[in-house]
């Protein structure tokens, strides 16, 4: 129970983390931007994967052309991991990693 409360309370602070700067001494959040013209010349939508990670849990997310695709969370301790729907905010873990 202690755990789930834990978790549940890095998910909700997760938006308040990524939009503050790191505290001196932190290493800042992972972003990498690409942004590329195809033969057309048309832009492709530009792609970001942000992981933030603390303590308690490594997020993962990957955002295509500003619209967040996947949250994924890793909890530190030996715990699974386990996505979050954008959209609804749904929990759902991988059960044998088919």
């Amino acid at each position: 129970m202690h755990h789930a409360l834990l978790f549940t309370l890095s998910l909700s602070c997760a938006g308040i983390c990524q939009a503050q700067s790191p505290a001196p001494g932190q290493a800042p959040a992972e972003r990498v931007n690409t942004a590329a013209a195809s033969a057309t010349g048309a832009i492709e939508k530009r792609t970001e994967r942000i992981r933030i990670e603390d303590a308690g849990a490594r997020i993962d997310e990957l955002r295509v052309g500003g619209e967040t695709l996947n949250i994924t969370v890793q909890p530190k301790g030996g715990m699974p991991a386990y996505q979050i729907a954008p959209t609804s905010g749904e929990r759902s873990w991988k059960i044998l990693g088919f």
